[in-house]
């Protein structure tokens, strides 16, 4: 699986412990977050993907990180849920896409991530009901992530042309729910920072 070309397309929503608008998206790590360090989880609905000739079209991963201060100097922690319909080879593909090892849009997190807490598979749905994006991995993730209007209320407030690694086009939001317990942790982010952005990654 070595210098597979990859790729997946879809959806991420994100939830932060920041309590205002996470700082690292404008500063681009050159700020730390609101409250000195990010504990974050993210949600991945992958429409179409695949490694190589691995299909990864139509699972949904779960992705928990800590930073203890400034985005861009690392030592963060990260730990990986993938879909439990995941094929064993979709799970190789999407562990090393997940570590930074498969190079291209993540290529960072091997750089960044100091260490790496495991991969376990789990049932995980990410829907949208109305605007509201609901993710759930059952007795470890339960979050609700609402877009925050603009001063037209039928659109969403939208940061676009950003260099944020994640995405260009970040959907502000905020965490309606955010319940994380996982890997020893044991979270609850409501009320706080969210992000939605589309899910346009590729490799290497």
């Amino acid at each position: 699986m070595t210098d597979q070309g990859w790729a997946m397309k879809g959806e991420l929503v994100l939830s932060c412990n920041c309590t205002v608008f996470c700082p690292c998206v404008l500063s681009l790590g050159s700020h730390p977050p609101t409250e000195g360090y990010c504990q974050t989880w993210a949600g991945f609905r992958i429409d179409a993907g695949h490694f190589g000739d691995v299909d990864l079209s139509g699972l949904n991963l779960g992705l928990v990180m800590e930073i203890p201060g400034y985005m861009s100097r690392g030592n963060w922690t990260a730990g990986l849920f993938i879909d439990k319909r995941a094929s064993v080879y979709a799970v190789k593909a999407l562990t090393k896409i997940f570590t930074g090892k498969a190079g291209g849009t993540t290529a960072l997190l091997s750089i960044l991530v100091g260490k790496f807490l495991g991969v376990e598979q789990a049932p995980i749905t990410y829907e949208t009901r109305d605007k509201t994006r609901i993710f759930q991995i059952p007795k470890i993730i339960d979050g609700a992530v609402t877009p925050v209007p603009g001063k037209d209320r039928e659109k969403d407030t939208v940061i676009s042309n950003s260099e944020y690694w994640i995405a260009p086009e970040i959907i502000v939001a905020k965490s309606d729910k955010s319940k994380m317990r996982a890997f020893g942790r044991n979270w609850n982010f409501a009320g706080r920072s969210a992000e939605i952005c589309k899910l346009d990654w590729r490799g290497p």
